[in-house]
């Protein structure tokens, strides 16, 4: 039995992907600061102290604890609730951010949390509690990318979160470990042992051009793997925005980027 929000959904698109959720009379669901992107009459939408979960009614310090938290992880303080306050069903819908996936997260079906990187929530069912997960482990705190500091999801009702470029899930079996980039770590259900390894070799470390570390994941469990984190795209595009293009060197020139169509 859930004892969150059970809310109906569909994702639209591609590329640019956008989640569309029913909301039955008296449903609410949560979102982040700016994902929101169209609602039907019927819907009221309101700004909320922290996440509006159970797990905030021990006063006013303890959801200012809660809300805290969750400054940590990139996150305001607030979050907006869509409450239908009609008699008929009604959607509201949120859009991702930048170009990627939305990924559906069932909590109920995923031993009540998951732990994901800090700018992947998008929204959930009201109940859905959206807090902070600490790195234990020295090393993966310094060198995971992520830092110490990933967003834990806990409840029992949907959550989406949303990633960059494609994204794939992989189960991994008891003492099955996965190498990944650590950037590409989207999500990854709590029975997952998460550590970092050193790449290895002087000439890897030196010109290998992949980081010094891997992320490793060990079984059993869950992980959602993204091909693009935004770190990587946000870097490709200041490359190309602060210095000249690898063909731009060549003998023509300004005449080059004339003759392409991208002026001087």
């Amino acid at each position: 039995m859930r004892s969150n929000h059970e809310i109906d959904y569909h994702i639209h698109g591609e590329e640019m992907q956008f989640v569309e959720v029913e909301l039955d009379p008296n449903e609410t669901a949560i979102a982040e600061s700016g994902s929101f992107m169209m609602m039907d009459d019927g819907v009221q939408m309101a700004t909320i102290f922290g996440d509006g979960s159970q797990q905030q009614s021990g006063g006013f310090f303890g959801k200012l604890m809660s809300a805290g938290k969750r400054i940590l992880t990139g996150e305001s303080l607030f979050m907006t609730a869509f409450t239908n306050t009609s008699h008929g069903k009604k959607r509201v819908s949120f859009a991702s951010p930048y170009p990627g996936k939305i990924i559906p997260l069932d909590l109920l079906q995923l031993g009540g949390r998951i732990i994901c990187q800090k700018d992947a929530f998008l929204c959930a069912a009201k109940g859905v509690s959206v807090g902070i997960a600490l790195q234990r482990k020295l090393g993966t705190g310094i060198f995971g990318g992520e830092g110490f500091i990933m967003q834990k999801l806990e409840g029992d009702g949907m959550a989406f979160v949303h990633a960059g470029g494609h994204v794939f899930e992989r189960e991994l079996q008891p003492g099955e470990v996965l190498k990944l980039d650590t950037g590409c770590v989207v999500a990854y259900t709590q029975t997952i042992d998460f550590d970092i390894q050193f790449v290895g070799g002087i000439r890897n470390t030196i010109f290998g051009g992949e980081g010094l570390f891997f992320a490793t994941l060990r079984g059993p469990g869950k992980v959602w793997i993204q091909t693009l984190p935004i770190s990587r795209l946000a870097s490709r595009i200041m490359q190309y925005g602060t210095t000249n293009r690898k063909e731009e060197g060549g003998i023509l020139g300004g005449l080059g980027n004339v003759l392409d169509g991208d002026g001087w």
